[in-house]
């Protein structure tokens, strides 16, 4: 029940996200596991895997919630996992799978 809780309202806001910003729409399918290191990006929403009942709740619980800009801070050995993330004030190791659940936009910064 409230893992259902959880998803309504983070579908919810993922929705309000996309209304206010028409960019959003083209990059919601990204994933996390796919952003370079260095890359800046605003979760759009956090779905959990198959039979990971626990893992949305565990993801929002860190601050994976839609509308908070992350930025990957670097990749373990070859360029795969763990994958460091900044999201708010913390710094977090997530697995692929994880980093997968995850769907992001990429945040473009501003030319001046």
């Amino acid at each position: 029940m409230e893992m259902t809780h959880i998803r309504a309202t983070l579908g919810a806001a993922a929705a309000n996200t996309a209304a206010r910003d028409p960019t959003a729409g083209a990059a919601a399918g990204m994933q996390l596991a796919d952003l370079a290191t260095g890359a800046t990006a605003r979760v759009v929403s956090v779905a959990a895997g198959d039979g990971a009942v626990d893992m949305g709740r565990r993801l929002a619980e860190l601050g994976f919630l839609p509308g908070e800009k992350l930025r990957i801070v670097a990749r373990g050995l070859m360029g795969r996992e763990p994958i460091a993330v900044r999201i708010g004030t913390g710094t977090f190791a997530l697995r692929l799978f994880e980093a997968a659940c995850i769907r992001v936009s990429l945040e473009h910064p501003l030319r001046a």
